[in-house]
């Protein structure tokens, strides 16, 4: 007698490889997600810490109240000013900056992005008598980066 070879997957191991991969991809598609949302909050954080340079500059030329005035705001010229070229970018949906002349100082992006991040802001404040700048967002805990804070009742 002679025996046939078998040729191919029985349906068991057929599902078994289908239920391992459902499995693997009910994992993988939150972590993404999540590793997505970081990378939108990240990318609007480094598009505002450019403005941080310019409006030191400013303060360290020494400003007249015109001048915080010509720094404060969300509009084009202002933002041009600290070296923004656009009103809104494919991160933030607007841009504000409030400087005084004491050298308190504030920047902020009110981004765009998936369900976790729009909406949310991502702001730069610098404080008076130190100059030094501290990040703060209202971003869900686990999509902060590590210069920033959790401030949930952050305004621009």
């Amino acid at each position: 007698m002679k025996r046939s070879m078998q040729k191919g997957f029985t349906l068991i191991e057929l599902m078994i490889v289908v239920a391992i991969i459902g499995i693997l991809a009910a994992v993988a598609l939150p972590a993404y997600q999540d590793y997505t949302a970081k990378a939108q909050v990240t990318t609007a954080l480094a598009e505002i810490s450019g403005a941080k340079v310019n409006i030191d500059d400013k303060l360290g030329q020494g400003i007249i109240a015109a001048d915080a005035t010509a720094l404060s705001g969300n509009t084009l010229p202002v933002l041009d000013l600290l070296g923004f070229k656009a009103a809104t970018s494919s991160r933030c949906s607007a841009y504000t900056s409030a400087v005084a002349v004491t050298g308190a100082a504030s920047i902020s992006c009110t981004m765009k992005g998936g369900t976790d991040v729009d909406g949310t802001i991502i702001k730069w404040t610098r404080t008076a008598g130190t100059g030094v700048w501290a990040c703060t967002t209202n971003v869900i805990q686990k999509l902060i980066p590590k210069t920033c804070t959790l401030d949930a009742a952050i305004v621009v």
